[in-house]
């Protein structure tokens, strides 16, 4: 069975950043057509027996979307046999993929772009195949053809209809809860995570990240770079610029948070968003302790924090109810408002190490 992760494994982009437009798997455009030759050799794994499941952390409508309106796409819904499109962790999808086809995970092969997730899944789940891809998807084909994992002398007319078999019969099931060993392996990553105010040398990749997340972004808002300059430059407004590395590198700016003040003692969070390709970190607990920290340092007590609900940033609607904020109001448009009191909350740490640069006073880095 083959386990295929979706952005930027099947087509390059972001589904749910960059839209349907957006990503590229499209003849005449090279890197489009490397998307396309791994999913060309999907099918023909499929046409050999092989079983094809999709683990992908997404909306699952939305990233159904190309399988149903994407015109180049050669893979299409009816060629998945399980589509596990959600929040959970890598290694919970693929033992639920497991179940529900009666599967031994020893059958499997995981075929995922991200280093993180491929080192989560060879640590929880040893039984399960996963090539190392290299940077180029142009490359990912071949070295998936190249391992052997799936070489047979002949097929039998059973084998051929395996696939199929498998799909007719597969069901939807509640994932497992259990997630394995996962704080054990979070602190193997050996992360770290820097915090900045806005800064010119940040200002234009700030500008894209809020332009252009729509999935982990609470609000939405878009602001332009001449804007984010102002934000930087405005004594009363407070802004972080978030990095984070790990063992297997420097995942670069993965988030941005700007406040503003409201009242007396109160902060608006008005922009707060987050790259989903380190959602399960625990980053957004991590970011929350810097902000309430400057909070307590400024005289501020209360944060307030808003959901404007999209098309797109579901996976956000229960963002501050999980970080323990107050509901304290909604409106007719499904926009909710949310309250913490900076001066006792205790925000749960995580596994990294944190530096905080460019701050007056800055902290010193420590161990969470």
């Amino acid at each position: 069975m083959l386990i295929l992760d979706l952005d930027n494994t099947v087509w390059g982009g972001v589904i749910g950043d960059d839209g349907l437009e957006g990503i590229q798997c499209a003849q005449g455009d090279p890197t489009g057509e490397a998307f396309l030759t791994t999913q060309r050799l999907a099918l023909e794994l499929r046409e050999r027996g092989i079983v094809l499941t999709v683990s992908s952390k997404n909306n699952d409508e939305v990233a159904r979307l190309p399988f149903r309106k994407h015109p180049e796409m050669l893979l299409k819904e009816e060629h998945i046999a399980v589509f596990q499109a959600n929040w959970n962790d890598k290694a919970t999808n693929i033992r639920a993929i497991a179940h529900e086809l009666s599967l031994g995970l020893d059958s499997m092969v995981f075929l995922d772009d991200n280093p993180v997730e491929r080192n989560l899944v060879r640590q929880l789940l040893p039984e399960v195949a996963v090539p190392e891809l290299p940077g180029d998807p142009a490359l990912y084909a071949r070295t998936l053809a190249a391992a052997g994992y799936f070489e047979s002398i002949v097929f039998s007319d059973e084998d051929v209809k395996r696939a199929r078999y498998y799909q007719d019969n597969a069901r939807r099931v509640g994932l497992q809860k259990d997630a394995g060993d996962i704080d054990a392996y979070l602190a193997s990553l050996q992360m770290e995570i820097t915090f900045q105010p806005f800064d010119e040398a940040g200002r234009a990749r700030i500008a894209q990240l809020i332009n252009k997340s729509n999935q982990y972004n609470l609000t939405t808002k878009r602001y332009t770079e001449a804007e984010v300059a102002s934000a930087e430059r405005d004594p009363t407004c407070f802004t972080l610029q978030i990095r984070l590395s790990d063992i297997f590198g420097d995942n670069g700016m993965i988030s941005v948070v700007i406040c503003r003040p409201r009242a007396l003692a109160e902060w608006q969070i008005d922009t707060w968003l987050m790259s989903c390709r380190v959602l399960g970190r625990r980053v957004e607990q991590m970011v929350l302790r810097e902000v309430v920290d400057h909070a307590k340092r400024r005289g501020i007590r209360w944060l307030i924090g808003t959901y404007r609900p999209t098309d797109r940033n579901k996976l956000v609607e229960d963002h501050y109810a999980k970080l323990r904020f107050s509901h304290i109001g909604q409106d007719a448009d499904g926009t909710t408002t949310w309250s913490l009191d900076a001066s006792s909350a205790t925000i749960e740490t995580a596994f990294m190490v944190v530096r905080s640069i460019g701050f007056p006073k800055a902290t010193d880095s420590h161990d969470a």
